[in-house]
């Protein structure tokens, strides 16, 4: 339908620009059917910014983290939520230690399901608000925490750049 006002609005124009010939009958072809949809247009997702191959990423500034496997993206990159500039998330290169299900925290009774811990100061990976910073950790939704506690065994790198 947009397309049938387009050729008649045109065709009317050039009528009244035509000259000599104005006023000619311009023949208009019957156009059905649905009218085309606009185009779509993807970004591709930026690629994780770390070395690590087979672990975890993370990026503080993006505020994304991926799950990585033989140098290959297997889960990601996913929104997740860093500390703040009090209780900051530390950056480098660590060692997932030990996790934790149904992790508690005792220094600030705050549930942290899904626990992959991997730096010094109990730092890790869990479940938590996307919209408050952590206490040092990195918060995931809990999808997200649950890939990770998954696919993160006791040893695997874990990459958290600034």
């Amino acid at each position: 339908m947009r397309i049938l006002a387009l050729v008649i609005a045109v065709a009317a124009v050039a009528s009244a620009c035509a000259g000599p010939e104005a006023g000619a009958r311009v023949e208009v072809p019957e156009v059905s059917g649905p009218a085309p949809s606009p185009a779509t247009t993807s970004v591709a997702p930026p690629p994780p910014p770390c070395a690590v191959t087979t672990g975890a990423c993370a990026s503080l500034s993006l505020r994304l983290a991926w799950l990585l496997r033989d140098g290959t993206v297997v889960h990601g990159p996913v929104p997740m939520e860093p500390g703040d500039a009090v209780q900051p998330t530390p950056v480098g290169t660590f060692r997932v230690s030990w996790k934790d299900k149904v992790h508690r925290s005792s220094e600030y009774g705050d549930d942290m399901p899904d626990s992959v811990f991997f730096a010094p100061g109990g730092v890790a990976f869990h479940a938590g608000p996307l919209d408050s910073p952590s206490h040092g950790c990195i918060h995931l939704t809990a999808a997200d925490a649950t890939a990770f506690f998954d696919h993160l065994p006791v040893g695997s790198a874990v990459e958290v750049h600034a």
